[in-house]
């Protein structure tokens, strides 16, 4: 059982430092950081989403949070709305320019996925696919 766990971790750290390798090189000569192209993913995913829920889904404070959209706004990529149901919130949402960079860099991830998994067969995929959704649903 420990050996299996060593493996497994062996395997995600390479697998992280991986992705986090490709992440910083699509990211390069954006002029984004790779935390707002996350942030425009995020939102790319999720339109509409209060300051506190975004905070959530990337992990950080609101106050963090509200600085990276203060620079996602000047930059043209995300704007501020009244929220439809509740006049003392807001909500961020993407511009058409953030709705353009998010479709990008989004193709980039589509790409990688089907580069990565295309050795294996439809049913690996699938037992990838469930094993992801148990892993996360852990988080």
């Amino acid at each position: 059982m420990k050996r299996d766990f060593l493996k497994l971790t062996n395997l995600l750290i390479e697998l992280y430092d991986k992705m986090a390798s490709w992440d910083a090189s699509v990211v390069r000569g954006t002029g984004l950081s790779a935390a707002q192209i996350h942030t425009i993913e995020v939102l790319g995913n999720h339109p509409n989403l209060r300051m506190k829920e975004l905070a959530e889904k990337i992990g950080v404070t609101t106050g963090t949070m509200t600085v990276m959209v203060d620079r996602l706004e000047a930059k043209g990529l995300v704007e501020r709305k009244p929220h439809p149901e509740d006049r003392r919130s807001y909500v961020v949402d993407l511009t058409e320019k953030g709705r353009e960079s998010f479709k990008s860099h989004h193709a980039l991830h589509m790409k990688l996925t089907e580069d990565i998994a295309s050795p294996l067969t439809k049913e690996e995929r699938n037992a990838l696919i469930s094993g992801l959704e148990k892993l996360l649903a852990g988080f």
